[in-house]
C-alpha cells in the first residue's frame, strides 16, 4: 500500500513541473523528493485543523471525501485525497483516484492510481455545469478557469472526442491537440474516426480544425481536408448543405441537393436545394416543417426539374420540366375538440414521378392516380348534434392526364332524431321508433385536362348545385321473429342553371339547345319496405367426436321499393322538318341527375349464410369455435313494371379460411337470361335455350397470406449450444451466415466449445407476404380471365447486420413478372450500406449508397446510382 502511495504522490506533486511542459502526461513523471511523499502519507484520523482566516479561503468552500486517507498539509497549503477521492466546489464536480487541491494558488491536479496488479485505475471525472471530461489526469485553476487535460474523452452531442492534450481557455473555449472525433461510440471499439492535428471545440456547439483525414479500422484514408467543421449541437442552425457529387449516364456529372438550411423560429423551417447536371438539367426544391405544440403541425414541399435527354441536334434530343407539390397538415383533436383543419396534398405534373432523377417513389409510381383533398369540419351543435364540413378535392390520372375537380364542397348533417320517442329512451314500437335525419351537401365539379387545369377555359364546363335529403323510417317486429322496416326518402335538388330546347327550325336546320341562367329546384320522394328474420339450424355430434357441433345461421331478407313518376318536369319540342316530338327534362344536365319520367317498382331478394362449427383438440378439452363458411350471400332482384329482363343477375360473395391466417374471398355473378347467335342477352331464360337455370358471367378470387420464421418458433425457450463446423454438406468452411437448428447435417451438436470461431445464431429471421389475384369474365362467352397474378415480398436477416429483401409478381395472363426490385442492407455500426436493383421494366435502374448513420456527419457519404431507361413505355411488365 505504502508503495502505491509513494508512487501516486509522485504523479501528482509533479503537476506543478508540468504545467510548463504540456506535451507531457503528469503520470509519466517519476522524480519527486523521499521526505515529500512520507510527510504525505498521513491517515483519516491525522487531520489537521485549520485556522479561521479574515477571508475565506478555498479549502473553506469546498467539499471533499476520500476512501483511503485525507490530508490537509498547512505548510504547503495543500489538501491530498487518495483512493476514490471526491471534491465539489459551486458547479464543479470532480473525482479521480487522487486529487491534491493547493488553496494558495487555488489549483486542483487530478490523476489516476496504480491497483493491486500495478495498473493504472480511477481515472478522474470532471464536470462544470453540462460540460463533463473524461481525462488520464488534469489540472485546473479556480481563480482563471483554465485547465491543462491529458488524454481526455467527452460527449458532445452525439460526438465523441478524445484529445492527448487538451487546454481549456474558459467555459466556452478549448484548444484540442492530436484529437480523434467520432460518433461510432468507444474509441477502443470505434470502426472510423477523424484525427485532428490541431483545433478549437467550442461545448455544444462545433469543431473547428486544421488538417484533417479519415481513419478507417486505425488504417488512414485519403478522404482528408484541409480544414474541416464539425456541427456539435443539436439546435437548428442555419447553413449551407453539402451537395452529392456524381455522375449519369443520360445527364453527365451532377451536383444534388446542395443548398441551404435556414431555421425561421422554433415553430418553423425552411431548407432550399437545387441540382445541376452538366448537360443542362437543372432542378430546386423547397421543404418546410413547421409544428406548435398541441396545436398542430405539418410539412411542406415544392419540386420542379427542368430535364434535358439526349444531345441538342439529334433526333433523341428532347426536353421536358415537371414539378410536383406536396403538402400535408393535421390538427391536434385537445386544441379544439369541435373543430378539424386537415389537408393531405400531392399535386403536380402527371409523369413527376415517372420523369423525376431526383427520387424512386414507388409507390407513386406504380399508382396511376394523384390524390388530393384539404378539409375543414365543425360540430355546431350537441343537440340534436349538427355538424358541417368544407372539402376541396382533386384527383389526377397519371396516365389519360384528366383531373377532376371539386372545389369547394360542403356538406352538413343532422343525427337521427326520434319525436316520439320518451326522453328516458324507453319503450318500442311503430310509433316511438319513427325517425328522420337531414343532409345537405353543395358541390362545384370541374372535368377537365391537365393542359388546361387553372385555364379561363376549365370554368366553362363546371358544374354545380345543392341537394336536400330526409329519410324517414320506423322499424317494428311481426309475429315476434320478423323485423319490419318501413321508411321513405325525401330529395330536393337547386340547379343555377337549367336547358331548353327550341323546336326545330327550318332555316338552321337544327333544333337549338339554350342554356338559361336562373335558379331552378326540382323534388322527388320514394318509399321501401323490408321484412327479414334469422332462422339458426343446429347438429350435433357425439361427445366423444373431435366435432361436437355444426350450426347453420340463415338471415332472409326481402324489400320492397317504389318510385313514382315525376313527369311533370318534362316537355316535348319538334326535332325534325316531319313534326317528330322528343321528350326532354330542363334538369337533364343537372349535377345530382335528374327526375324520372316512369314508374319504378322493385323487389329485393337475398339470403345470408353462415356455417360454424364447435370443435375439441382433446377430450376434456374445451370448446372453441371456427368458420366454416363465412357469409355466403345469395342476392337477386325483381323488377315489377319493367317489360324485359325483370330479373336481375344473381350475384353471390363469400369468404373462407382454409388455415389460420388465411382467407380466401370468392364472388361470382350469374344470369338467367340466354344469349343469341351473337352473343347478345336476349329477354329468355338460360334454361329455355337448353342452357342451365343460371349462366356464369363473371367471378374473382383474391387472397393474401403472411408469415414469417416467427410462426414456426418453439414456445420453450432454446437451450444455448455450440456447433462445430464442417464443409460435408458442401456448405462454407467459414459459414458467416450459420445454419437453421432444424437442419442436420453439416453442423454437429456438441456441449462445449470445440472451435475458436464465434457462436454465429443458426435461426434465420425471415419474412414473406403473398397476394393472390383472380378476375373471370364471361358476360358474352368469351370465356377469359381478366387478370390473374401474383404479387409476393420477403426480407431474410442472414446474419444480425445482413438484411435482403426482394417485391416482385407474376402476370399469368401477360405472361410477365410485374414491377421486380431487389434489396441487399448491411449495418456497418457507424455505417449503413444499402443497395437496390430494379432489374428490368422501364424503371430498369440501380442505387449504391455507403454513409455515416449519424445525422451530424450525414454529408459524409458515397452515393452511385443508374436511372431508369425512360424509353420503355410498359411500367410494369418487361
Amino acid at each position: 500500500m505504502q508503495t502505491r502511495l509513494y508512487i501516486t504522490v509522485i504523479l501528482l506533486t509533479l503537476c506543478e513541473l508540468v504545467y510548463s511542459f504540456p506535451q507531457n502526461e503528469m503520470d509519466s513523471l517519476k522524480v519527486l523528493k523521499q521526505n515529500e511523499v512520507q510527510s504525505s502519507l498521513v491517515s483519516n484520523d491525522s487531520i489537521s485543523g485549520i485556522q479561521n482566516d479574515k477571508k475565506p479561503m478555498l479549502i473553506d468552500l469546498v467539499r471533499y471525501n476520500a476512501k483511503s486517507y485525507v490530508r490537509i498539509d498547512q505548510n504547503e497549503k495543500k489538501l491530498y485525497l487518495y483512493d476514490n477521492a471526491e471534491l465539489y466546489y459551486q458547479d464543479i464536480e470532480l473525482k479521480a483516484g487522487i486529487i491534491i487541491l493547493d488553496y494558495s494558488i487555488n489549483e486542483v491536479m487530478a490523476g489516476r492510481i496504480p491497483d493491486s496488479l500495478g495498473r493504472l485505475s480511477q481515472y478522474p471525472y470532471f464536470k462544470q455545469g453540462q460540460n463533463e471530461v473524461n481525462p488520464d489526469s488534469l489540472r485546473y485553476n479556480f481563480d482563471t478557469q483554465k485547465a491543462l487535460i491529458w488524454n481526455s474523452k467527452s460527449e458532445q452531442s452525439g460526438m465523441n472526442v478524445f484529445a492527448s492534450y487538451t487546454k481549456k481557455e474558459n467555459d466556452s473555449v478549448y484548444y484540442l491537440k492530436d484529437a480523434k472525433v467520432t460518433t461510432g461510440g468507444d474509441f477502443d471499439t470505434t470502426d472510423y474516426y477523424f484525427r485532428i492535428r490541431k483545433g478549437k471545440l467550442v461545448p455544444g456547439g462545433k469543431i473547428v480544425t486544421g488538417f484533417t483525414n479519415m481513419y478507417i479500422a486505425d488504417v488512414p484514408t485519403p478522404v482528408a481536408l484541409p480544414f474541416a467543421y464539425f456541427p456539435s449541437s443539436q439546435k437548428q442552425q442555419s447553413g449551407f448543405l453539402f451537395p452529392t457529387i456524381g455522375e449519369s449516364n443520360n445527364r453527365g456529372y451532377y451536383l444534388q441537393n446542395g443548398g441551404y438550411y435556414l431555421p425561421i423560429s422554433d415553430f418553423i423551417d425552411l431548407a432550399i436545394l437545387g441540382d445541376y447536371y452538366t448537360n443542362g438539367s437543372y432542378g430546386y426544391r423547397m421543404d418546410s416543417k413547421y409544428i406548435k405544440r398541441y396545436k398542430y403541425a405539418g410539412n411542406f414541399s415544392f419540386r420542379y426539374e427542368n430535364l434535358i435527354d439526349g444531345e441538342r441536334g439529334l433526333p433523341n434530343y428532347s426536353k421536358s420540366t415537371v414539378f410536383n407539390v406536396r403538402w400535408s397538415h393535421s390538427k391536434d383533436s385537445k386544441s379544439s375538440p369541435k373543430s378539424n383543419f386537415s389537408a393531405s396534398v400531392n399535386f403536380g405534373s402527371s409523369d413527376y414521378f415517372r420523369q423525376s432523377v431526383n427520387q424512386l417513389n414507388t409507390a407513386n409510381f406504380l399508382n396511376n392516380n394523384l390524390s388530393s383533398s384539404i378539409s375543414y369540419s365543425r360540430n355546431l351543435s350537441n343537440s340534436p348534434r349538427i355538424s358541417a364540413s368544407i372539402n376541396a378535392n382533386l384527383s389526377q390520372n397519371s396516365r389519360t392526364k384528366n383531373v377532376n375537380l371539386t372545389l369547394p364542397s360542403f356538406q352538413a348533417n343532422m343525427e337521427r332524431i326520434y319525436p316520439f320517442a320518451k326522453k328516458g329512451g324507453g319503450g318500442k314500437g311503430l310509433i316511438r321508433n319513427i325517425n328522420f335525419q337531414y343532409s345537405t351537401q353543395a358541390l362545384n365539379t370541374v372535368t377537365t385536362t391537365e393542359d388546361e387545369l387553372f385555364s379561363k377555359s376549365m370554368f366553362e364546363n363546371a358544374r354545380y348545385g345543392m341537394e336536400h335529403r330526409i329519410p324517414l323510417t320506423t322499424n317494428f317486429k311481426v309475429f315476434k321473429f320478423f323485423s319490419v322496416s318501413v321508411g321513405g326518402n325525401y330529395k330536393e335538388v337547386w340547379t343555377p342553371k337549367v336547358v331548353r330546347y327550341n323546336d326545330y327550325n327550318d332555316t338552321s336546320g337544327i333544333a337549338l339547345k339554350e342554356t338559361i341562367n336562373k335558379f331552378d329546384a326540382f323534388r322527388t320522394y320514394s318509399y321501401s319496405a323490408s321484412v327479414g328474420t334469422t332462422v339458426y339450424g343446429i347438429v350435433n355430434f357425439k361427445e366423444t367426436s373431435k366435432i361436437q357441433s355444426i350450426r347453420h345461421t340463415v338471415r332472409p331478407s326481402i324489400s320492397y321499393s317504389s318510385v313514382p313518376s315525376f313527369d311533370q318536369y318534362y316537355d316535348t319540342y319538334i326535332i325534325d322538318a316531319n313534326g317528330n316530338t322528343k321528350e326532354y327534362t330542363r334538369f337533364q344536365e343537372v349535377l345530382y341527375g335528374s327526375p324520372a319520367n316512369y314508374k319504378a317498382q322493385s323487389i329485393g331478394i337475398s339470403l345470408s349464410n353462415n356455417f360454424e362449427a364447435k370443435v375439441i383438440d382433446s377430450i376434456g378439452s374445451d370448446p372453441r369455435k371456427i368458420k366454416i363458411l363465412n357469409n355466403l350471400n345469395l342476392s337477386t332482384g325483381y323488377n315489377i313494371l319493367a317489360d324485359q329482363f325483370k330479373w336481375s343477375p344473381v350475384r353471390m360473395t363469400t369468404g373462407f379460411d382454409i388455415f389460420e391466417g388465411v382467407t380466401i374471398n370468392l364472388g361470382a355473378t350469374f344470369d338467367p337470361y340466354a344469349l343469341d347467335e351473337n352473343n347478345q342477352r336476349i329477354n329468355k331464360f338460360n334454361i329455355e335455350k337448353g342452357g342451365g337455370l343460371l349462366r356464369l358471367t363473371s367471378g374473382n378470387l383474391n387472397t393474401s397470406y403472411k408469415f414469417s420464421s416467427k410462426d414456426f418458433d418453439d414456445e420453450e425457450s432454446d437451450e444455448e449450444i455450440e456447433y462445430t463446423e464442417s464443409t460435408s454438406g458442401g456448405g462454407r468452411d467459414d459459414n458467416l451466415f450459420g445454419d437453421n437448428m432444424d437442419i442436420e447435417g453439416p453442423i454437429e451438436r456438441t456441449n462445449k466449445p470445440v472451435s475458436t470461431y464465434p457462436s454465429y445464431r443458426t435461426k434465420i429471421p425471415w419474412e414473406l407476404n403473398f397476394a393472390y389475384s383472380l378476375t373471370y369474365r364471361n358476360d358474352t362467352k368469351q370465356n377469359d380471365f381478366a387478370t390473374n397474378s401474383l404479387m409476393f415480398s420477403g426480407d431474410v436477416d442472414l446474419t444480425p447486420k445482413w438484411k435482403i429483401g426482394l417485391s416482385s409478381g407474376y402476370d399469368f395472363k401477360n405472361k410477365g413478372f410485374t414491377y421486380t426490385q431487389f434489396r441487399f442492407d448491411r449495418d456497418l455500426d457507424s455505417w449503413a450500406l444499402n443497395f437496390s436493383w430494379v432489374p428490368f421494366s422501364d424503371r430498369s435502374s440501380w442505387n449504391f449508397f455507403i454513409g455515416i448513420k449519424s445525422g451530424l456527419l450525414s454529408d459524409i457519404k458515397y452515393e452511385k446510382q443508374r436511372e431508369p431507361d425512360r424509353r420503355y413505355s410498359n411500367p410494369s411488365l418487361f
